[in-house]
């Protein structure tokens, strides 16, 4: 069984440099071990997503305009987090504010390249099917 993810979880970003924790209004009015619990809508950059250091990804523009600036030297530049599609896999038989549950399972996809996985879900007490 997996893990279900609440507020706080530990984000990891494969082109960040830095995890992030993951950010979840009490909007859904569900709670997992006393946190607000997650659901595959909670993906957006800045609101749920918070950058992950600096970003290695030339696809990124910070990073693309700071190495062309080091004459094609990649130099990482501010994250900044481009996640535009939900979660997935997510626990699609438990349901949160109409939306399957995020678990630690879960992975979200950067424009930039990167790829956001769940490094601890928040709590360690409540399983998702």
């Amino acid at each position: 069984m997996a893990i279900q993810t609440v507020c706080g979880a530990v984000c990891r970003c494969t082109m960040g440099s830095a995890p992030s924790p993951l950010v979840v209004l009490p909007i859904h009015r569900t709670f997992g071990c006393c946190s607000p619990a997650a659901n595959m809508g909670d993906h957006i950059p800045f609101l749920n997503i918070i950058p992950f250091g600096v970003c290695k990804s030339i696809l990124c523009p910070t990073t693309a305009a700071l190495t062309a600036a080091a004459l094609g030297a990649l130099t990482p530049g501010p994250c900044i987090p481009a996640t535009a599609s939900p979660w997935t896999p997510c626990a699609t038989n438990v349901l949160i504010d109409n939306q399957p549950a995020l678990d630690n399972t879960s992975k979200a996809s950067c424009i930039y390249g990167g790829e956001v996985s769940i490094g601890f879900a928040g709590q360690v007490t409540v399983l998702v099917p």
